[in-house]
């Protein structure tokens, strides 16, 4: 068994990414388990950029193979925003209620066809100290005013998928997965890194 590390301290990542990864025999540690190591900075203006960054800088910093994401909401009628920074997009400390408030507020007289979005997620892994492998996945959807679910987190529950008629927070966790953006860049990644396992035990 190997142990990798999961460079985030979102709990709601974490949950997707071992449950998705269950069964691959690997363990999978969180930077919960690393309190003394600072946080990376992400300073990257694009999804790529900052989870490269985090993978090699995790790396480093607690001697594991780290996979890394970057992600977030790209809206069209804000020309992309709040993009790389959807964590923080109502400011510092990172809070989801006022994310999605300010979110509203900036589309309130939008009309509902013109409020199409995507979620885009942008994965890396490093070890050797170097970046390995690199994955991408989108969703697409449109936003909308009133909250409705109690499954995700983040936008999710103004995240609305058309071909499901719900929310992305009404959908059940094995179903998100099936379609997100991260679920469809995770699913590239853990066959690189199976891959990459095998390799090492030749």
């Amino acid at each position: 068994m190997i142990d990798l590390l999961l460079a985030t301290h979102s709990a709601g990542k974490i949950r997707e990414i071992r449950e998705m990864a269950e069964g691959r025999g690997w363990r999978w540690r969180g930077l919960d388990e690393y309190p003394d190591v600072p946080e990376a900075v992400e300073d990257g203006r694009t999804f790529a950029e900052n989870a490269m960054k985090k993978a090699l800088y995790y790396f480093a910093a607690a001697g594991l193979p780290a996979l890394a994401d970057d992600s977030g909401l790209e809206v069209d009628f804000l020309h992309g925003a709040p993009g790389v920074d959807s964590a923080y997009y109502a400011g510092h400390p990172r809070d989801d209620a006022a994310n999605n408030r300010k979110l509203v507020a900036s589309l309130g007289y939008v009309p509902p066809e013109s409020r199409t979005a995507r979620f885009r997620c942008v994965m890396a892994f490093a070890a050797a100290g170097e970046i390995l492998f690199q994955t991408e996945g989108s969703v697409e959807g449109r936003i909308v005013d009133d909250p409705r679910g109690g499954n995700g987190f983040g936008y999710d529950p103004h995240f609305f998928v058309p071909r499901f008629g719900r929310t992305m927070a009404e959908l059940e966790p094995s179903a998100k997965n099936a379609i997100s953006h991260r679920g469809q860049a995770l699913r590239k990644m853990l066959e690189h890194i199976a891959a990459w396992e095998a390799r090492r035990n030749r």
